[in-house]
């Protein structure tokens, strides 16, 4: 019983993670200006993370966490030039 509750579980999350990710692409494309952008680029990478962590608990398979490591590190690189671009014009000073 505790295992169809967990499996329901993660796919919920897994469906309601995809409709973040809809909802985080479409900030980042329409978005009016470039900080509400940046914001969906950031929403969506977090999104895609969690994605990867629930489908590696779903699997039960370590390589999947190493992989959402990685991509929180690159993205979270990747937001902190964004930012450092639209507040200064440049990333390396």
């Amino acid at each position: 019983m505790s295992n169809l509750i967990f499996s329901w579980s993660i796919l919920a999350a897994q469906v309601m993670l995809g409709l973040a990710m809809c909802c985080a692409t479409y900030r980042l494309l329409v978005g009016p200006r470039a900080q509400d952008r940046i914001l969906g680029l950031d929403t969506l990478y977090v999104n895609a993370l969690l994605l990867v962590l629930t489908f590696g608990i779903r699997v039960g398979n370590t390589f999947y966490f190493e992989a959402a490591l990685i991509m929180g590190l690159l993205g979270f690189v990747a937001t902190v030039a964004l930012a450092k671009f639209l507040m200064r014009g440049e990333v390396i000073e």
